[in-house]
């Protein structure tokens, strides 16, 4: 295929999961072709306004903003505002695209790409949007019915899209996410002072952390670490919560907390992947797709505090092909160590998880789905 120079306008955000989608969507584009134009659309103040320009694009912001479920004043007045400020968005959008004629547009969902994408069919325009949960956002459920393409992650997607329209790509990943060598494994030992003799297990709440995950561990530690005699942690706690976590484990015997590692951010998580024996995550789209290409043995435990549960979809998707287990968000303070800790010494089902799960591993998705932007364009 010949990747000639496009001029390509990306849009999506509000929430931090469909910026990573998005750049790494973008530096593939510039992969196959460095001379490549790109603009970012994303909405004014959220995250992609600062996350864009450093990995060096240009970004618009648009004054969309999303519905808020919870009842209070503050997300009265917010929900009020939501039709103005979509139908100001959409007009910016149109202006956006006349001014940077782009020769496709590219949505990776939240709701800053809706104005964007609605714009740009509206006006003729190639279209190809990214779904990368196992149920689909409003937005892209919205979009589907007239788009180009759809790229999604899951099977069954013709729930929510017109199937003859469907690609399946995966979702774009870290490079730096492979399944663990044995150099890998003792780069990790050493690079957290780990004892190689024990097992691990690596805890991972997200980049502001996880309430249930923290309090799980909290009550196994208080507990006295029942079954955890074999067994060494890495726990990521977020740094929302890292101010409690660190006074919490403060107040324990050094004895009893020798073996379990906390901090409020995981710098290398090739690394942590590679020498965990268990993973204990959420189950965000990105942190499936992780976790399937590190080839790791998980129990998800998905979050409830998110639109159209699409964690429990995500996670089920994988449970049900016996390539991870689940604990549920309201159980998971009693029963998610004790499970942890039966799963972590058994290695026949360990490693029967480790298995089933590289089967559903797609590793080139940021390729696919530039592809699919040339495909379009023909």
């Amino acid at each position: 295929m010949q990747y000639r120079k496009l001029r390509v306008i990306i849009s999506g955000g509000g929430t931090g999961g469909h910026i990573f989608p998005a750049v790494s969507i973008a530096n593939k584009l510039k992969e196959l072709n460095p001379e490549t134009e790109i603009l970012f659309v994303g909405a004014e103040g959220k995250m992609e306004m600062e996350k864009v320009p450093a990995a060096g694009y240009k970004i618009v912001g648009l004054p969309i903003v999303g519905l808020q479920r919870q009842l209070n004043l503050g997300n009265i007045i917010n929900d009020i505002q939501v039709p103005f400020k979509i139908i100001a968005s959409y007009f910016k959008a149109r202006k956006v695209i006349k001014e940077f004629k782009p020769e496709i547009a590219v949505g990776v969902g939240g709701y800053a790409s809706a104005p964007l994408l609605f714009a740009a069919t509206r006006m003729g325009l190639p279209t190809l949007i990214q779904e990368q949960n196992g149920f689909a956002g409003l937005t892209n459920k919205m979009l589907g019915k007239n788009v180009d393409k759809i790229c999604v992650a899951y099977e069954g997607m013709e729930r929510f899209f017109p199937a003859d329209r469907i690609v399946m790509t995966g979702n774009p990943i870290r490079k730096d996410i492979v399944p663990a060598t044995e150099e890998m494994k003792a780069e990790g030992m050493k690079f957290y002072g780990l004892d190689p003799a024990r097992k691990h297990i690596f805890i991972v709440g997200g980049s502001l952390g996880s309430g249930t995950l923290n309090k799980s561990m909290k009550k196994w530690i208080s507990d006295g670490c029942p079954g955890g005699e074999n067994v060494e942690v890495i726990w990521q706690c977020g740094k929302y919560y890292k101010k409690g976590v660190d006074e919490f484990m403060a107040s324990q015997p050094e004895e009893k907390v020798k073996y379990v590692h906390h901090s409020d951010f995981i710098s290398r998580m090739d690394l942590a992947y590679a020498i965990a024996d268990v993973v204990i995550s959420r189950s965000g789209a990105s942190s499936v797709s992780e976790l399937c290409a590190a080839e790791k043995a998980c129990i998800f435990v998905p979050s409830p505090n998110v639109a159209e549960d699409h964690q429990t979809h995500n996670a089920m998707a994988i449970v049900n092909k016996d390539a991870a287990m689940i604990v549920k968000d309201a159980e998971a303070v009693e029963k998610l160590l004790p499970t942890v800790l039966e799963l972590v010494s058994d290695e026949e089902k360990t490693k029967s998880l480790e298995k089933n799960i590289a089967k559903l591993a797609m590793r080139d998705a940021a390729l696919t789905i530039a592809e699919e932007v040339y495909k379009i364009l023909g």
